[in-house]
């Protein structure tokens, strides 16, 4: 696929010169776009005997690269704050919601389920059922779409929902061999029993296994599979580096700005108080340069400096059907719409989950990418961005992989990731999806629009997308 790809994509009608375009005509468009407030009148996607499910409010812990201020935490003390902020910020009873659902990716084993453990932490009442749900990268995604669900289906009236993930301290594993041998150890019943067991160890049985960010099915590395799709669609190292500076550049106005309104303070046990991101570093094309491939080396594209980086981070949102919302006196950010999930080869198409999952979300919803004001995709890595918007944009890709009649589209550059994403912000693998929904609706109230629509990649192979709508103010 990747030479199919390669060859058909240089000969598409997206030259690489848009990316460049792309990036820098965002930066002088951000400002004026985000100061203009219009008025839109579109058809609302509400629907007769349909009940309305709303975002009430969402908020997050700071998103820190990992090994630094949160470093001696446990994941459930990161999820316990965002649920505490939640608490802060809406002022729920803690008996008033129904049920917590949490996302993660890689599970502490002393805290497997981590909804529950953060739930009874932050003070929610016992009787509260709680459970854990991972999805690679769209974990809280899916943790937001099964609390709809449930609310849909008459279960429930109000669902937290949220994610964490914390990669200061990940699980190491003995060795098979090892692991093995000290079972039957804590089995063995003689002391010549435990002696030969222990005399049969090896020094290679002490070599510890290390966790990856890989495929199971390919053995591949998410960076390295980024390096190839990239170099199939013919992104360029500079279209990659472009586009990262604008998203960090975008996220430090943003920030400079207090417009990511749903960053809580966080006062760490043992040190000070943190109250935003830190892995926001604008740097200079110059700078970006001089780094070495992280992942195909000599001749890679795919750098420290336009991937994503490891980070620890936790985020809840507050889920409620609308006539509940309204009967306890809040006033909802946003409707939950349609949403959808896909999957495709995890090899070639690993990271493409956008591509396809964009077109099934708006025909659900019956919309076109012109009615959507505000986009907001998953930054796995700057490549893998570029790679989506130039497979959107193909309508040969559309008919050889998708079987659809053409593309979809691009999203286009003054709606998109107009306040940074997973490049400068972070990427908490558990909790990105919740930043991604809370940002739309965010967005949606500052700049006045009416639909935005989420979408994200997923180890696996697998993709989300979302159509959100403002509540009417």
């Amino acid at each position: 696929m990747a030479s199919m790809l390669l060859n058909s994509m240089r000969t598409c009608p997206v030259s690489p010169a848009r990316a460049v375009q792309y990036a820098a005509r965002s930066l002088s468009t951000t400002t004026q776009l985000q100061a203009q407030v219009q008025t839109k009148s579109k058809k609302t996607l509400a629907r007769p005997s349909v009940k309305n499910i709303v975002l009430v409010e969402g908020v997050r812990t700071p998103f820190l690269m990992s090994g630094t201020t949160y470093a001696d935490l446990m994941p459930h003390d990161l999820a316990r704050a965002a649920l505490q902020g939640l608490l802060h910020k809406t002022g729920i009873p803690k008996d008033a919601v129904d049920y917590i659902i949490y996302g993660t990716v890689i599970q502490e084993v002393k805290t497997s389920n981590v909804a529950r453990e953060a739930a009874l932490g932050a003070g929610f009442s016992d009787k509260i059922p709680a459970h854990t749900v991972t999805m690679a990268c769209i974990s809280s995604n899916q943790a937001m779409t099964s609390a709809v669900g449930m609310i849909a289906a008459g279960q429930c009236d109000a669902v937290v929902a949220g994610g964490v993930e914390f990669m200061s301290d990940v699980p190491i594993r003995h060795s098979r061999k090892m692991r093995k041998t000290m079972l039957s150890l804590n089995k063995a019943k003689t002391l010549g029993q435990r002696l030969g067991l222990i005399g049969s160890i090896r020094l290679a049985h002490l070599a510890p296994e290390l966790p990856a960010v890989a495929e199971f099915s390919t053995a591949e590395t998410m960076g390295h599979s980024a390096d190839r799709l990239a170099a199939a669609f013919g992104v360029s190292r500079v279209e990659q580096d472009e586009f990262a500076l604008r998203s960090h550049t975008l996220a430090k106005k943003a920030q400079d700005a207090g417009l990511l309104k749903d960053v809580i303070s966080f006062k760490v046990p043992g040190r000070d108080i943190v109250s935003k991101d830190n892995g926001i570093r604008p740097s200079s094309m110059e700078q970006m340069a001089k780094l070495k491939p992280a992942f195909i080396k000599p001749h890679g594209t795919v750098t420290a400096a336009n991937s994503s980086f490891l980070t620890d981070g936790a985020s809840a949102v507050l889920i409620m059907s609308e006539e509940k919302a309204l009967a306890m006196g809040y006033k909802p950010k946003a409707y939950l719409r349609d949403f959808v999930y896909v999957s495709q080869d995890p090899k070639d198409q690993l990271l493409l989950g956008p591509t396809y999952s964009t077109p099934k979300v708006l025909e659900r919803a019956g919309l076109t990418m012109d009615d959507i004001d505000v986009f907001e995709f998953h930054e796995a890595f700057a490549g893998q961005i570029m790679a989506n918007l130039k497979a959107m944009d193909s309508d040969w890709f559309a008919q050889t992989y998708m079987g659809r009649k053409s593309k979809v589209g691009t999203p286009p550059t003054e709606k998109f990731n107009l306040w940074g994403g997973s490049l400068s912000l972070g990427h908490p693998f558990g909790a990105t999806g919740c930043r991604l929904v809370t940002t739309v609706a965010h967005r949606l109230q500052k700049e006045g629009g009416q639909y935005g629509l989420v979408a994200a990649c997923a180890a696996g192979g697998q993709g989300h997308a979302m159509v959100i709508e403002a509540y009417p103010q």
